[in-house]
């Protein structure tokens, strides 16, 4: 049927259309005898104007040209940049609109495709504020064609810098810093990488902030070693802003799209900034993986400590457990906390962010989990509760084997990939019953979305 359809759409016809629905990407879908169009910008119910910009065997995709009937959900977006950069991609829809499409996407994935029917999907946790919310930026730096320095995100789907000089969804004060680096680097004609000649010195700008702290770090990402303007960007950010608590360079000599290298040298001020989560403290390294949205991680790990249930008696396994974060925020209400992590600089802060909080209840071991958690039962030590929280391509097959094995009361799994997550789900599913999910917008105005599900052992 889809081969005669195809005669009857080509490339470059423009078309109009009912948009009937979206795709996890927040694309509208038009639906043309059941073969799919999607177009990115186009939300549910509009009848809408667009160009057949590309044909496939089972979908196409169109370019949004007019909005002929506009969606109630439809607003300006509020953004300059919005239309050409790739950092967010809902900021066209209200809010409201926004949560509703990311607790439908899990929905989709674990009522439709996959058999848990029976499992609760709440509504997603939204932010009160849903902009300025990101502790740390990344921002690329290279030159524009007059050879003039530009800093700001990608162009969507490419590698092209935006020149920015503001950024909604990152932190107000990362926007001014922004501005003064680039002007820097123009006043005292500073070496910019290169992407295609592979020469040129600084490649990122990556900025932290401590979000109850209020302490500040200032990265410059360098191709090679040799930083010979370092002590005037030093000084002259230390005269703009006296709040800065740590000026590192990162030295990265690897062209990839990897940002940042593995050795780092500290500049000025402090190795590490200080953050808080409820009542734990957290030391925060340049590299260490730290939730970019404070106020909602507080929301995502009140869930997880809500759905692990502990009461004071329970040991608790933390694996994937990074610098302790949601490890140490258990620790209060656990009767003792163990984790794993295969980073050995991560578990050293783990193990100081431990001390740092006078936690005498904790272990944290450096290995592959399914490795570490086999000699802990050996040992004796048996979990009632696990807390997972993996990469984006979920857990390894082989870890989630050795959970079954170890059969813990209850899993806690905390995803930022609900599809991996689904998947993964399908495996524990010969022994535990996933009882609910509650997604939670960690990144508003992206299509991003986190997710904490409970999964109780079957009787």
């Amino acid at each position: 049927m889809w081969g005669e359809i195809m005669e009857t759409i080509n490339k470059n016809e423009i078309k109009q259309g009912n948009v009937v629905d979206l795709t996890h990407e927040g694309h509208g879908v038009i639906k043309i005898d059941r073969y799919p169009i999607f177009v990115p910008n186009a939300l549910i119910d509009e009848m809408i104007k667009y160009k057949i910009i590309k044909v496939k065997k089972n979908f196409a995709i169109g370019k949004l040209l007019q909005v002929i009937k506009s969606s109630e959900q439809r607003v300006e977006p509020p953004c300059k940049y919005y239309w050409k950069c790739g950092g967010c991609q809902l900021q066209h829809m209200t809010y409201d609109a926004q949560l509703a499409m990311k607790q439908s996407q899990v929905t989709n994935l674990f009522h439709r495709k996959a058999q848990f029917s029976n499992t609760i999907i709440n509504k997603t946790i939204g932010m009160d504020h849903p902009w300025h919310y990101r502790n740390k930026s990344q921002l690329p730096i290279g030159k524009d064609r007059e050879g003039k320095a530009i800093m700001g995100y990608y162009r969507q789907r490419s590698h092209d810098i935006i020149d920015m000089d503001s950024c909604l969804i990152q932190d107000d004060i990362h926007q001014d810093i922004m501005n003064h680096v680039k002007q820097y680097i123009i006043d005292y004609d500073i070496s910019v990488y290169n992407e295609s000649t592979k020469k040129g010195l600084l490649r990122h700008l990556v900025i932290r902030t401590g979000y109850y702290s209020d302490d500040m770090m200032v990265v410059f990402v360098t191709n090679g070693k040799k930083f010979q303007q370092a002590s005037i960007l030093v000084e002259k950010l230390k005269e703009t802003f006296p709040n800065i608590t740590s000026i590192k360079q990162n030295i990265n000599n690897s062209h990839s799209n990897v940002i940042m290298g593995e050795q780092s040298v500290t500049l000025y001020g402090k190795d590490k900034i200080a953050d808080q989560l409820s009542d734990t403290t957290f030391k925060i390294s340049d590299q260490s993986f730290y939730q970019i949205n404070s106020s909602q991680t507080e929301k995502l790990y009140q869930k997880a400590i809500e759905y692990a249930q502990l009461t004071g008696e329970e040991t608790v396994l933390d694996t994937y457990c990074g610098i302790g974060t949601i490890g140490l925020y258990m620790a209060p209400v656990a009767k003792h906390v163990y984790g794993v992590e295969i980073v050995p600089s991560a578990i050293k802060d783990a193990q100081q962010n431990a001390t740092l909080n006078g936690f005498e209840n904790t272990t944290f071991v450096c290995g592959k989990a399914e490795e570490v958690i086999i000699k802990w039962k050996q040992q004796g030590i048996k979990p009632d509760v696990v807390m997972v929280d993996p990469p984006r391509k979920g857990c390894d097959e082989t870890f989630l084997q050795t959970l079954l094995k170890l059969n813990p009361k209850r899993i806690v799994y905390i995803s930022c990939n609900p599809s991996t997550q689904q998947r993964d789900a399908q495996i524990l599913d010969s022994q535990y019953e996933l009882q609910e999910i509650t997604p939670v917008d960690m990144f508003p105005q992206t299509t991003h979305v986190e997710t904490v599900a409970l999964f109780e052992r079957k009787s």
